[in-house]
């Protein structure tokens, strides 16, 4: 099984929590990072999970969150190398 993460930028905070709980609710994924710029107005959440549980979550979390929002950004990172997922984690 191969591990992967999504990232989704939004802006303002509503559009973020509406995108995540939308991932979560898509596929098996779990959050590992939130990173809030400018106020809370540009957030980004992070989930991993499998290749295709990241893909399907993604997707769920983008068109949720453009609801509500403006998406700017929304990528899945396949096998992402060690040193990115020390950057990404939060403990």
């Amino acid at each position: 099984m191969e591990q992967a993460v999504a990232l989704l930028e939004v802006q303002a905070n509503v559009a973020a929590i509406v995108g995540l709980d939308a991932m979560l609710k898509a596929a098996d994924v779990q959050l590992i990072h939130i990173e809030r710029r400018l106020g809370g107005r540009l957030v980004t959440v992070v989930v991993e999970g499998e290749v295709s549980a990241c893909n399907a979550a993604a997707e769920a979390g983008a068109r949720a969150a453009a609801e509500v929002g403006q998406v700017k950004l929304c990528e899945v990172i396949a096998r992402p190398h060690p040193d990115v997922m020390r950057y990404l984690k939060t403990d």
